[in-house]
């Protein structure tokens, strides 16, 4: 249910973004992806990690976040990759990385969903797009 339930808010974030001309502004994608990376610290600290999962979830976030300024200043292709990536992420490596307390244990199958379901959007939205908006140049 967490991978449906994922598609269609996947799907509705990117028709909202749209429809309310959110997306017109070149930080809205990479403003989202910083917020996905936060998550897992935001599970850290819920549960109360007293090991090193805390540091290792920042140190995670930080990665996907560097994508995405480096991503709004060169070229949103950039946020589009870091978007399905973490969602890839969720799927395959966090697990192996780190056991976080606070995560629920549907978290990866909804957050997978969602992610790649939006960075596939946003591919589709830049492909469509005009150079320029792909690489900050409006």
């Amino acid at each position: 249910m967490e991978y449906l339930i994922g598609a269609v808010l996947g799907v509705a974030v990117g028709v909202f973004a749209r429809l309310s001309e959110f997306d017109r502004d070149r930080a809205f994608y990479p403003t989202v992806m910083i917020v996905i990376a936060s998550y897992y610290s935001l599970f850290a600290v819920m549960g109360a990690s007293r090991d090193s999962t805390l540091g290792i979830e920042i140190a995670i976030g930080l990665v996907f976040s560097v994508f995405a300024v480096l991503g709004f200043k060169k070229n949103m292709w950039l946020v589009a990759a870091a978007i399905a990536g973490h969602g890839v992420f969720d799927f395959f490596v966090h697990h192996a990385l780190v056991t976080n307390p606070g995560m629920p244990v549907w978290w990866p199958g909804f957050c997978g969903t969602i992610d790649i379901v939006l960075g596939g959007w946003l591919a589709i939205c830049l492909w469509r797009a005009p150079t320029e908006r792909q690489q900050g140049k409006s």
